[in-house]
C-alpha cells in the first residue's frame, strides 16, 4: 500500500514537474536579465526632456514677456513682419503688397506667414535647424530651440531666411484649418490677456 502511494506520489510530482518547469525557467531567465549589469553606452532616457526643460528656459530669456506667455499657452509664437513690401514671393494678391503681416512660428513646422486682419495665409516657409553637435539620437533640436532658431532667423534677417527657406502656398505642410484655428486661438488669447491686464490697471488705479 505505501510502495503504491510512493509511486503514484512520485508520478504526479514528475508530472507536476513537466508542466511547471517551463514557466520556472522563464521565470528564472527574466531574473537573470534584470540582474544583468547593462554596459553603459551614454544614453540617458531623461537626456531629451532635460534638454527641453534647458531649451524652454533659453527661450523665455531670450523673447518679450508676450512672446513667452504665448508659446506657453498655445504652442508657438507670432512674429511680426518687417519688410515693406512684404514678405515676397508671398503676396498672392497685388492688395497683399506691403500689407502688416505676421508669421506663425511653430516647432519642426514651417512657418506661416499670413495677414492678421483677415487671416489670410500667404505662404509657408520650410527651415531647418538641426542640432549638429548631438552624438547620437535624431539631429532635431528639441522644440523650444528649434522656436528659438527661427524666432532669431526672422527677427535678426527676416530677408536671408525667407530667400534662403523653401516656400510653398499654404497646406503643403500645415493644416490651414489648423493654422486659421490658431489664428482664432490668437485673438482670443489676446482678447483675454487685454482684458486681465485692464482689470489689473483698474485695480490699481482704485488702490
Amino acid at each position: 500500500m505505501l510502495l503504491a502511494f510512493s509511486a503514484t506520489l512520485i508520478v504526479i510530482v514528475a508530472l507536476l514537474w513537466e508542466v511547471a518547469w517551463p514557466q520556472t525557467r522563464e521565470a528564472l531567465d527574466r531574473r537573470r536579465a534584470r540582474r544583468q549589469i547593462v554596459p553603459d553606452d551614454g544614453f540617458d532616457p531623461g537626456r531629451e526632456r532635460r534638454a527641453e526643460q534647458r531649451a524652454r528656459q533659453l527661450l523665455r530669456s531670450c523673447v518679450n514677456e508676450e512672446e513667452w506667455a504665448m508659446y506657453r499657452d498655445l504652442g508657438f509664437i507670432r512674429v511680426w513682419g518687417r519688410l515693406a513690401e512684404g514678405p515676397e514671393p508671398g503676396a498672392s494678391t497685388q492688395t497683399d503688397a506691403g500689407a502688416p503681416y505676421a508669421y506663425l512660428v511653430y516647432p519642426h513646422k514651417p512657418i506661416v506667414a499670413f495677414l492678421p486682419q483677415t487671416r489670410h495665409l500667404l505662404n509657408e516657409y520650410c527651415v531647418e535647424f538641426p542640432d549638429e553637435t548631438r552624438p547620437y539620437g535624431s539631429p532635431r533640436l528639441p522644440d523650444s530651440d528649434d522656436v528659438l532658431a527661427k524666432w532669431m532667423a526672422l527677427t535678426g534677417d527676416e530677408r536671408r531666411l525667407i530667400d534662403s527657406a523653401n516656400m510653398h502656398l499654404p497646406g503643403r505642410q500645415v493644416d490651414p484649418k489648423q493654422a486659421r484655428r490658431d489664428l482664432w486661438r490668437l485673438s482670443e488669447w489676446e482678447r483675454a490677456r487685454l482684458a486681465r491686464e485692464r482689470r489689473s490697471a483698474s485695480g490699481t488705479s482704485a488702490a
